[in-house]
């Protein structure tokens, strides 16, 4: 794989921390480029990941400390064109690159089979399930995972083998660069996954994201395939019109791989699996259906990709998981205290729902922080009531972003505390400074079950909670 790179470059990620932008440096430093970076805050996985592998960053942006040598300057979609660095990149005419534009140029530029993932759920543990099964089935792969895959923790690899998994997301690529991430990754195989709407700042309906997902399906050549998610009626809406071959993943007797049966087992799920009309059982290490689901679409992917059904079956039983996916952070105090990614209401709802048969009988306590610019919109109310919902204790930290909303579009938590209660669920609402996890240490006791759901660091509130929890139990 090191032909892909021509020599070593002098890069500078403006920003450099995020869930994207980290692997792609990490894994741009290890082909023998120069990489240094720069960001507003950083916490971990990404930190730990950035300091692991040497890599400098400086924090606060000042454009007197860009580096003077430099070849080319990877920006992403976390800053905007006011950004002080970014004025200066532009001022200067400093050659600059998206990320997703930087994948294309460095990484897929010699001919590497790309397979996409993307979907608006589930693309870290899909990515990582499809890495998982080509990397133990000797296809050395490379991979750019928005997370931490447990058996390497570091969301990179560079391989030798002919195949790149990548995670491809529809937002944004840069302010400059006005389009899905996806667009640039010249899928060989693209996995379409649930769809629904989200990223309300860019898309202003559902038919505006199935129209990027459309785009994405229509590069795949007829030697590729589209592989869709048929549990998603918009998935398959946007995988129908392409001219590779699809190839359908869900219960129905048309699907090309099938979901017979499944059930719950502690941590476990188990399932009875059908490619083409042979059956397979598969027991993943992780609870919920929709986990199942993103197994479902890593191995029909693999098997196109011409690794045997029964091999990645068995493989796929091995499964390390990622970071950040309930994540038992520890228990203390009979008090057990998980980390979760999910944002988007959906996600909450199958992430309670997964936390429902893990610990059955066990009393579920959600602390929610609304992180993402769409997160924070109140258009969002009614489908995060129906998630939290499921729930049996609800708190919800402020909205991170509602200073760039208008006030009339922000999440109103007091209206949705006062929906839940009518549901029969407690909830706590905190303001702006609150201790959250004094509001926490509050309402909890053994037995609890707290999954703190955040797309961000959540002001490190998982760890501040155990640590709460054991000092009191010294005492």
């Amino acid at each position: 794989m090191q032909d892909l790179y021509d020599r070593g470059e002098r890069l500078y990620f403006l920003p450099i921390g995020g869930t994207a932008m980290a692997p792609l440096a990490g894994l741009l430093h290890e082909a023998g480029h120069h990489v240094e970076g720069v960001d507003a805050q950083l916490y971990p996985p990404m930190s730990t990941l950035l300091e692991e592998l040497g890599i400098p960053v400086r924090l606060g942006f000042d454009p007197q400390q860009i580096p003077s040598a430099l070849d080319r300057v990877i920006i992403g979609n976390a800053v905007p064109r006011g950004n002080p660095e970014v004025a200066a990149v532009l001022e200067r005419r400093l050659p600059h690159l998206s990320q997703a534009e930087a994948v294309a140029h460095y990484v897929l530029a010699r001919g590497l089979h790309s397979l996409v993932v993307a979907g608006t759920h589930g693309k870290t543990t899909t990515s990582a399930m499809l890495a998982w099964i080509l990397e133990q089935s000797d296809l050395d792969p490379s991979y750019l995972i928005g997370g931490l895959p447990r058996w390497n923790r570091r969301g990179f690899r560079l391989g030798e083998g002919r195949h790149l998994v990548i995670e491809g997301d529809e937002y944004n690529s840069a302010f400059f660069d006005r389009g899905p991430k996806f667009l640039h990754y010249r899928p060989h195989v693209f996995m379409i996954g649930p769809v629904e709407f989200d990223h309300a700042d860019l898309y202003p309906n559902l038919e505006a994201v199935l129209t990027a997902f459309r785009a994405g399906a229509a590069q795949v050549p007829r030697t590729g395939a589209v592989v869709a998610n048929a549990w998603s009626e918009p998935a398959i809406a946007a995988a129908r019109d392409a001219t590779a071959p699809l190839v359908q993943v869900g219960p129905h007797s048309n699907c090309d791989l099938r979901l017979l049966t499944w059930r719950t087992q502690g941590e476990r799920s188990i399932a009875t699996l059908a490619w083409r009309g042979e059956e397979f059982e598969l027991t993943l290490p992780m609870a919920g259906l929709h986990n199942l689901q993103n197994a479902a679409m890593a191995l029909a992917t693999a098997i196109f990709t011409g690794i045997d059904p029964a091999t990645a079956v068995s493989v796929l039983g091995s499964f390390p998981g990622v970071a950040r996916r309930m994540d038992v952070v520890g228990e203390v105090a009979g008090i057990t205290v998980v980390d979760d990614f999910a944002h988007h209401p959906t996600a909450l709802g199958v992430t309670i729902a997964a936390a429902r048969q893990r610990w059955p009988g066990r009393r579920l306590v959600i602390a929610f922080e609304p992180r993402s610019i769409t997160a924070a919109r109140r258009s969002f109310h009614d489908a995060y009531l129906e998630s939290l919902a499921r729930a049996d204790f609800v708190m919800v930290a402020p909205p991170f972003h509602r200073d760039r909303l208008d006030a009339t579009e922000v999440l109103d938590r007091e209206e949705l505390a006062a929906a839940l209660h009518a549901r029969g669920v407690e909830s706590v609402m905190p303001g702006d400074g609150a201790d959250l996890v004094e509001r926490l240490l509050e309402t909890l006791k053994p037995g609890d079950v707290v999954v703190g759901c955040s797309s961000g660091a959540f002001d490190g509130i998982h760890r501040k909670l155990i640590e709460a929890l054991a000092t009191g139990e010294d005492r």
